[in-house]
């Protein structure tokens, strides 16, 4: 990627201070008509049938098995983040995507004064992950899934890709209200919505930009460098270990 602090990179034209507001109030008739949209939709999505799910489902926890119904933690709703895993792989080999988004979930207290817990559920090891979770300094409930509970609780979807599941419980039933995958867990991420303010945005090679604004080169990955997620850069620097208890490949 071309250097960000090079004056060969592309820039917007300047022009006057009522030119630019003139130009940015009209682009902000778009945006609220989208944010208009967007709470259309959400309103739809409040609105979707829900399907039960056996609230039995066993996962492990930090005391050890506990169900899909112990992960509410007492709330009526709970969504959570499936966590894909490579099973006996070093922290460098685990998932950019999800430590990308997950590293952005931090303060839980506003969610949980809706009546909602949130929780993440590994698709992988217990205490190869939850290892993985204190490396990060991640503090939000942790769960591992075992396979026969993913086919239980992910039917009809990819086993092992990132899902983010809503689900509601009345008393003991639980019921499954929302998912959604890829992109849409972007709903976790707030340094993509940031960047999508600046001039250069996401600079991914997709994004429709002028010539001259700055991208990723073809081949250079969006979530990692040098190898690893970016994230686990700053937790290494800090001096935490990334030891996951796993035979080095």
């Amino acid at each position: 990627m071309k250097d960000i602090t090079s004056d060969e990179l592309g820039a917007p034209k300047i022009v006057d201070r009522s030119t630019f507001q003139a130009e940015l109030d009209a682009l902000r008739v778009r945006e609220k008509a989208h944010t208009r949209e967007g709470d259309a939709i959400a309103a739809t999505r409040r609105r979707l049938p829900m399907v039960e799910v056996d609230g039995a489902t066993p996962l492990i926890g930090e005391g050890g098995a506990v169900t899909l119904l112990d992960a509410f933690e007492g709330r009526r709703m709970l969504i959570a983040y499936y966590f894909m895993w490579h099973a006996g792989h070093p922290a460098p080999e685990q998932c950019e995507g999800c430590t990308l988004y997950t590293s952005q979930v931090r303060e839980l207290s506003f969610i949980h004064s809706r009546d909602v817990t949130y929780a993440t559920f590994c698709q992988g090891l217990y205490e190869e992950s939850a290892r993985y979770r204190d490396f990060m300094g991640w503090e939000m409930p942790w769960y591992s899934a075992p396979w026969d509970s993913l086919e239980t609780l992910l039917v009809g979807r990819r086993v092992g890709m990132m899902h983010i599941v809503c689900y509601q419980r009345q008393g003991s039933n639980v019921f499954e209200t929302y998912w959604t995958t890829r992109r849409g867990v972007e709903a976790m991420d707030n340094s993509y919505r940031l960047l999508d303010l600046t001039i250069y945005g996401r600079q991914e090679r997709w994004e429709d930009s002028p010539t001259g604004w700055p991208q990723r080169s073809k081949g250079e990955h969006s979530y990692r460098t040098d190898g690893r997620p970016i994230p686990q850069w700053s937790r290494l620097k800090a001096g935490h270990s990334d030891s996951l208890g796993t035979t080095p490949r």
